[in-house]
Protein backbone atom coordinates (compact mmCIF):
# COMPACT_ATOMS: atom_id res chain seq x y z
CA UNK A 1 0.00 0.00 0.00
CA UNK A 2 1.34 3.43 -0.96
CA UNK A 3 1.77 5.71 2.05
CA UNK A 4 0.05 9.07 1.65
CA UNK A 5 2.38 11.94 2.26
CA UNK A 6 0.99 15.42 2.52
CA UNK A 7 3.68 17.65 1.10
CA UNK A 8 7.04 18.20 -0.43
CA UNK A 9 9.18 20.73 1.39
CA UNK A 10 11.66 22.83 -0.56
CA UNK A 11 14.19 24.41 1.80
CA UNK A 12 17.73 25.75 1.88
CA UNK A 13 20.78 23.68 2.79
CA UNK A 14 22.06 26.33 5.26
CA UNK A 15 22.88 24.38 8.46
CA UNK A 16 21.66 27.25 10.68
CA UNK A 17 18.11 26.72 9.45
CA UNK A 18 17.85 22.93 9.49
CA UNK A 19 16.66 22.72 13.12
CA UNK A 20 14.29 25.68 12.60
CA UNK A 21 12.70 24.07 9.53
CA UNK A 22 12.52 20.66 11.24
CA UNK A 23 10.84 22.11 14.35
CA UNK A 24 8.42 24.19 12.26
CA UNK A 25 7.32 21.10 10.32
CA UNK A 26 7.06 19.07 13.52
CA UNK A 27 4.84 21.77 15.05
CA UNK A 28 2.64 21.58 11.92
CA UNK A 29 2.32 17.82 12.59
CA UNK A 30 4.06 16.95 9.33
CA UNK A 31 6.78 14.69 10.77
CA UNK A 32 7.00 11.63 8.53
CA UNK A 33 4.47 13.10 6.10
CA UNK A 34 6.64 15.06 3.68
CA UNK A 35 9.29 14.58 1.04
CA UNK A 36 12.23 16.92 1.30
CA UNK A 37 14.27 18.73 -1.34
CA UNK A 38 17.10 20.82 0.06
CA UNK A 39 19.14 23.11 -2.18
CA UNK A 40 21.08 26.35 -1.87
CA UNK A 41 18.63 29.25 -1.68
CA UNK A 42 15.46 27.13 -1.72
CA UNK A 43 13.16 28.96 -4.19
CA UNK A 44 16.02 31.25 -5.19
CA UNK A 45 18.05 28.21 -6.23
CA UNK A 46 15.30 26.82 -8.44
CA UNK A 47 14.11 30.06 -10.07
CA UNK A 48 16.95 32.53 -10.69
CA UNK A 49 19.26 32.53 -13.71
CA UNK A 50 22.34 32.36 -11.44
CA UNK A 51 21.40 28.75 -10.65
CA UNK A 52 19.72 27.79 -13.94
CA UNK A 53 21.29 24.31 -14.10
CA UNK A 54 19.42 23.32 -10.91
CA UNK A 55 15.89 24.17 -12.10
CA UNK A 56 15.21 20.98 -14.06
CA UNK A 57 16.52 18.81 -11.23
CA UNK A 58 14.01 20.29 -8.81
CA UNK A 59 11.03 19.96 -11.16
CA UNK A 60 11.97 16.39 -12.11
CA UNK A 61 12.29 15.52 -8.43
CA UNK A 62 8.95 17.15 -7.60
CA UNK A 63 7.20 15.25 -10.42
CA UNK A 64 8.64 11.99 -9.12
CA UNK A 65 7.52 12.79 -5.56
CA UNK A 66 4.00 13.54 -6.78
CA UNK A 67 3.88 10.15 -8.49
CA UNK A 68 5.54 8.09 -5.76
CA UNK A 69 4.24 9.84 -2.67
CA UNK A 70 0.94 11.29 -3.79
CA UNK A 71 2.04 14.82 -2.87
CA UNK A 72 -0.76 17.39 -2.69
CA UNK A 73 1.16 20.47 -1.60
CA UNK A 74 4.52 22.19 -2.00
CA UNK A 75 5.83 24.06 1.03
CA UNK A 76 8.65 26.44 0.11
CA UNK A 77 10.77 27.73 2.97
CA UNK A 78 13.31 30.46 2.22
CA UNK A 79 15.27 32.19 4.97
CA UNK A 80 16.69 35.57 5.93
CA UNK A 81 20.46 36.18 5.72
CA UNK A 82 20.53 33.92 2.66
CA UNK A 83 23.83 33.43 0.84
CA UNK A 84 22.07 32.69 -2.46
CA UNK A 85 20.16 35.98 -2.15
CA UNK A 86 23.50 37.73 -1.60
CA UNK A 87 24.86 36.14 -4.79
CA UNK A 88 21.78 37.20 -6.78
CA UNK A 89 22.00 40.69 -5.26
CA UNK A 90 25.51 41.14 -6.66
CA UNK A 91 27.30 44.34 -5.69
CA UNK A 92 24.18 46.21 -4.56
CA UNK A 93 23.63 47.02 -0.91
CA UNK A 94 22.30 43.89 0.77
CA UNK A 95 19.69 45.20 3.17
CA UNK A 96 16.32 43.84 4.30
CA UNK A 97 14.52 45.66 1.47
CA UNK A 98 16.71 44.18 -1.30
CA UNK A 99 16.73 40.75 0.28
CA UNK A 100 12.93 40.74 0.57
CA UNK A 101 12.70 41.79 -3.09
CA UNK A 102 14.81 38.78 -4.11
CA UNK A 103 12.77 36.38 -1.98
CA UNK A 104 9.50 37.83 -3.30
CA UNK A 105 10.69 37.47 -6.91
CA UNK A 106 11.67 33.84 -6.31
CA UNK A 107 8.31 33.15 -4.65
CA UNK A 108 6.41 34.81 -7.50
CA UNK A 109 8.34 32.79 -10.08
CA UNK A 110 7.97 29.43 -8.35
CA UNK A 111 4.26 30.09 -7.72
CA UNK A 112 3.72 30.94 -11.40
CA UNK A 113 5.51 27.81 -12.65
CA UNK A 114 3.90 25.61 -10.01
CA UNK A 115 0.35 26.76 -10.76
CA UNK A 116 0.92 26.24 -14.48
CA UNK A 117 2.23 22.68 -14.00
CA UNK A 118 0.09 21.67 -11.03
CA UNK A 119 -3.11 23.76 -10.97
CA UNK A 120 -4.84 21.37 -8.56
CA UNK A 121 -2.09 21.28 -5.97
CA UNK A 122 -1.50 23.79 -3.18
CA UNK A 123 1.59 25.87 -2.49
CA UNK A 124 2.72 27.61 0.69
CA UNK A 125 5.51 30.18 0.69
CA UNK A 126 7.39 30.97 3.92
CA UNK A 127 10.32 33.16 4.86
CA UNK A 128 11.98 32.28 8.16
CA UNK A 129 14.41 34.35 10.23
CA UNK A 130 17.10 33.07 12.57
CA UNK A 131 14.86 34.22 15.44
CA UNK A 132 12.24 31.76 14.06
CA UNK A 133 9.88 34.49 12.90
CA UNK A 134 7.87 33.20 9.94
CA UNK A 135 6.53 35.44 7.20
CA UNK A 136 3.92 34.17 4.73
CA UNK A 137 4.06 35.24 1.09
Amino acid sequence: MKKKYQAMVLSCMDPRFQPIVFNYLKKKKLSGKYSSFTITGSAIGVTTSKFKKWHKTFWDNFETSVKLHNIKKLIVINHRDCGAAKIVNGNKIFDKFNETKIHRASFDEIRKKFKKKYPRLKIELKLISLNKKIENF
